[in-house]
Order: C-alpha cells, then sequence, then structure tokens
C-alpha cells in the first residue's frame, strides 16, 4: 500500500465531504431547523465553533475509515468502491438517521436532507478511493 496515497485520499475526501456536510446539513432546507427549535443543542446567537470542528474531524475520521475497508477488502476501483459505499450507506448511515427521527422531532426535509448528505459523503470517499488507491 502507498501511504501517500492513502494520506492523499483521506485528505481529500475529508475536505470534499466538509464541502458537502456544509450544503445538505448546512444549507439544504436550513429553515426547517427552526420548526422544531428546542430539539437543537445551540440556539440562535451561540458560538457553534466547536460543533463545526468537531464534526469536520469527524468527516477525516470517517474518510480514513472508509479508505481502511477499502485496503482491507482490495477494494481499487471505482465500481467496487461505489458498491462498498453504497451497503454502508443501506446498512449504516441510513437506518441510523431514519430510526432517530422516530425518536427526536425533526423535519421530514431535514431527515432527507441527512441522508443525502451521509450518502454524499461516503460517494466521495468511493471515488476519491477509486481515484488514489487504484
Amino acid at each position: 500500500m502507498n501511504w501517500t496515497h492513502f494520506g492523499l485520499a483521506v485528505l481529500a475526501a475529508g475536505i470534499v465531504s466538509s464541502i458537502t456536510d456544509w450544503f445538505f446539513f448546512g444549507i439544504l432546507f436550513h429553515g426547517n431547523y427552526k420548526i422544531n427549535s428546542e430539539v437543537w443543542r445551540r440556539g440562535p446567537g451561540t458560538n457553534e465553533t466547536p460543533a463545526i470542528i468537531g464534526s469536520t474531524l469527524i468527516g477525516f475520521v470517517a474518510a480514513a475509515a472508509f479508505m481502511t475497508a477499502c485496503v482491507v477488502f482490495q477494494v481499487h476501483e471505482y465500481c467496487p468502491a461505489l458498491e462498498l459505499a453504497g451497503l454502508i450507506a443501506l446498512m449504516g448511515a441510513l437506518p441510523i438517521t431514519i430510526t432517530n427521527s422516530f425518536y427526536i422531532k425533526m423535519h421530514s426535509s431535514i431527515v432527507f436532507s441527512h441522508c443525502l448528505g451521509w450518502t454524499a459523503r461516503l460517494v466521495v470517499a468511493a471515488l476519491v478511493a477509486g481515484w488514489l488507491l487504484g
């Protein structure tokens, strides 16, 4: 395994995923977060920087975990990497997000955007893995 390519893959996937997170979790349907404002930890006018930093770091950890899975399972091409991303989305990210919405008051558009966001994060990781780990 080429550690330089692995590191670049984690870095690239982490950076691009932070941009997709910004769109799907922050911009898309942003007004609908206010519908159930009591659910969210931070209210208007509070400092969200620590939460943003923590969320971004988790994105890099997720990218590293995906790249590690690709190396361990010898996934080195685009199609198998995208299949792996789809399976992870179907067995992890989407069920957790949807199940959480059964117990946490969230507008359906927010649940939808979070599902799209997690899927986008995994697709980005798969494309980067196919490019740099192939």
